[in-house]
């Protein structure tokens, strides 16, 4: 299998300046790697280039699955981990954005829960 491209230039470029336009300052990024599971039926974890940055308390990753393929997810805590619905991208832009408009709205949230009110334990009507 052949490696999975890095980000390119353009790509942190649009990523620097989406996070900016969200949080309203410079975010800083790191390159990293993740191990992910291409395809369920994988027995094997492949080698994913990904984007990883902290804000106020969340964190992020971004994965690079594919040449022009992208997941992404956010967490509080190893409990609270979110995805945005959809288990894939095929463009960067559709994929941050979907990502930090969830995060605005789940952050919304979770500020508005009483304090050590875990919705988990609760029903749906």
């Amino acid at each position: 299998m052949t490696p999975i491209p890095a980000f390119t230039e353009a790509d942190l470029a649009l990523m620097h300046e989406a996070l900016r336009e969200r949080f309203g300052h410079a975010v800083e990024m790191d390159e990293v790697e993740t191990e992910i599971r291409i395809s369920p039926a994988d027995r094997d974890l492949t080698l994913c280039p990904a984007l990883y940055w902290e804000e106020g308390g969340c964190r992020f990753v971004l994965s690079k699955t594919g040449p022009n393929q992208f997941r992404s997810m956010f967490f509080w805590s190893v409990r609270d981990r979110f995805a945005t619905g959809q288990e894939e991208y095929d463009n960067l832009g559709d994929c941050v954005v979907t990502l930090l408009k969830m995060q605005e709205e789940a952050d919304a949230a979770r500020k508005a829960m009483p304090e050590g009110f875990d919705p988990r334990g609760v029903e749906s009507v």
